[in-house]
């Protein structure tokens, strides 16, 4: 109660009839809250926004009271995410807005580094600074008036561009031209902001990235002003920043894998930023980009597996939260072990590009010190991200015939696989499903179902658990890759290799033939595919059918019969003189069956 009394007593202050009173209320107002989060919280529950917001933007406050109530804002913005939601809902965003207006550059700078601080909360949503399409040209216009509005606006921009929609606004007012002379300011803070900014500016986005390449600021291309800035003698922030801005560079398409930037500058600076030595987040942020940059290219992957014992470095990740020099710092520690899942997730990562096409790279891996243990704890971490990095780095390694025969084998890693399967989040099941696509394949000893090569039981249970109806759904769906899936499974169903299950199981049940031929739907639907113009498709279809009226097994007869009804063997017939060599022998050796 004692607090709120001295609180309110601030607040009363601000509706004082004097306005000379009303400066110094501010002004001590915000001595007070300066680092006092209970202090900040009081003030706001007591209403003290709304009437700063009011002062900010009556026109007969002077510069000096409007400036000073910024200043307050900007502060109270420090605090909690609570206090950001209560700025917001009293609009401050569009008065702060407003301010930007002024002549006057101390209230332009106040209003800036407000909202920068507002911007750069998780709470605020980065559109609004998009509603007004005024805004943005404005603040490309404020750029050159300080080093101060330099820095802020280029902060605004970093953390409000989220996706090509943003770039594409920022890029259509000339962000690139207006800020690339702001990386040789004599300001580090404005340099950096800047650096942040050609980051998320290029980031997935081709036409910013081939811009950004002819750039030339003071007669050198923007690529090699980046490069110096990697270099180790710069803040570790620095060298990390520049490094992105290339990488993204790269994977645009805008400088080659095999450039000497890339490969001997951009690379080996993201592994300098994975060593034991580099804070938490570095070591994350350096894993997970190098993670991307390497992603789609062998070349690149084989590099970085023998850069500074990369693989052995990352093995770390799962060890030492906080490297020992950091330990003095408690804080450190504690702030660390509450992240030391992002270190693994960024391991994960990084192991799986590592491994996406070499097999002995992925051997290397797998014989890393407890590596399948390690992956199969972190198939089950409460984390949804650390899950998706063990489920893609699994995923990686299972493309090695010979891993999946031993490691994958030794460790029963699809019975915590089936585990993450449960209520799944979408990006997990495709990885995760794809992941057991592979342990299935003929020569994976985890296989002892699914369609390819399956016993008959196996087949009739895939089909009543799918349903026949889902499997309509299915060959109704408007994706081509669907369609071929579906129709791919299908003739894994229908096609039986005979042995001695087959005699075994056809007591138990129907079997998948006498389901699809019940289901009038279905083969409609093939019939519809038969006729299709695409290829692919007739040919899917076309081995459907060549399935289901193969001689040499029971029920052939009544099948071709029902099938000749429904008009398939005109198709085969019309079929049978395709243009297309693969389509036309199909229909020839299908007609033969009938002939037979």
């Amino acid at each position: 109660m004692e607090v709120t009394a001295s609180s309110r007593h601030y607040v009363d202050r601000l509706f004082d009839p004097d306005p000379q009173k009303v400066l110094q209320g501010v002004i001590d107002m915000k001595n007070a809250v300066i680092g006092n989060n209970k202090q900040k919280a009081n003030l706001i529950v007591l209403g003290a926004v709304p009437r700063l917001l009011y002062l900010l933007q009556q026109e007969t406050s002077t510069t000096e009271l409007k400036t000073e109530c910024a200043v307050v804002l900007g502060s109270l913005a420090m605090g909690t995410e609570n206090n950001v939601k209560s700025l917001l809902d009293c609009h401050i965003i569009p008065a702060l807005l407003q301010g930007l207006l002024s002549p006057d550059l101390k209230f332009i700078e106040a209003c800036l580094r407000c909202l920068r601080t507002i911007f750069t909360s998780p709470v605020t949503p980065e559109e609004l600074l998009y509603t007004d399409a005024t805004v943005i040209p404005h603040l490309m216009a404020l750029l050159s008036r300080s080093r101060y509005t330099q820095e802020y606006i280029c902060q605004i921009f970093s953390h409000c561009c989220k996706g090509p929609d943003h770039q594409t606004i920022l890029f259509n007012h000339g962000a690139v031209q207006n800020i690339a002379h702001l990386l040789t300011s004599l300001s580090y803070k404005v340099r950096m902001q800047a650096l942040k900014c050609f980051s998320v500016l290029a980031f997935e986005n081709p036409q910013v990235s081939m811009t950004l390449v002819n750039v030339l600021v003071d007669g050198e291309l923007l690529p090699q002003i980046f490069v110096k800035m990697l270099q180790r003698d710069k803040p570790i922030e620095m060298q990390l920043t520049s490094a992105k801005c290339l990488t993204y560079m790269c994977r645009a398409g805008a400088i080659r894998t095999d450039d000497n930037c890339i490969v001997l500058k951009t690379l080996p600076c993201l592994v300098r930023m994975c060593s034991k030595e580099r804070l938490l987040e570095e070591r994350v942020e350096g894993a997970e980009t190098l993670a991307y940059l390497i992603e789609p290219d062998v070349e690149l992957q084989r590099i970085a597996s023998i850069t500074d014992h990369l693989i052995a470095m990352l093995a770390d990740y799962f060890k030492y939260p906080s490297s020992v020099s950091a330990i003095t710092d408690i804080k450190r520690l504690d702030h660390d072990l509450k992240h030391a899942h992002e270190l693994r997730q960024a391991a994960f990562k990084l192991y799986a590009s590592l491994g996406a096409n070499d097999e002995d790279i992925r051997k290397k891996i797998i014989e890393t010190e407890n590596m399948m243990d390690r992956i199969v704890t972190g198939l089950s971490e409460s984390s949804v991200k650390v899950r998706l990095a063990a489920v893609r780095c699994l995923h990686s390694l299972s493309r090695s015939v010979q891993q999946l025969r031993t490691s994958f084998q030794d460790h029963a890693v699809w019975k915590p696989l089936m585990k993450v399967l449960q209520n799944a989040p979408d990006e997990i099941l495709v990885v995760a499903s794809s992941m057991l696509c592979n342990l299935l394949l003929e020569f994976s000893p985890s296989k002892e179902n699914m369609a390819f090569q399956a016993e008959q039981k196996i087949k009739a249970d895939i089909l009543r658990s799918l349903s026949t109806e889902q499997l309509f759904r299915l060959l109704s769906d408007s994706d081509l890759n669907v369609l071929m899936k579906t129709l791919g499974l299908l003739r894994n169903l229908l096609s039986t290799r005979p042995t001695l299950c087959i005699l075994a199981n056809i007591a138990d049940g129907t079997t998948a033939k006498d389901l699809i031929m019940t289901n009038d739907d279905i083969l409609q639907k093939i019939k519809y595919y038969m006729g299709h113009s695409h290829v692919k498709l007739q040919l899917a279809a076309m081995f459907c059918i060549s399935n289901l009226i193969w001689n040499e097994e029971e029920g052939s007869q009544e099948r071709q019969d029902k099938l000749r009804d429904m008009g398939i063997v005109d198709i085969l017939h019309k079929l049978s003189q395709s243009p297309d060599s693969n389509l036309c022998d199909k229909a020839k050796t299908a007609l033969q069956q009938y002939l037979a």
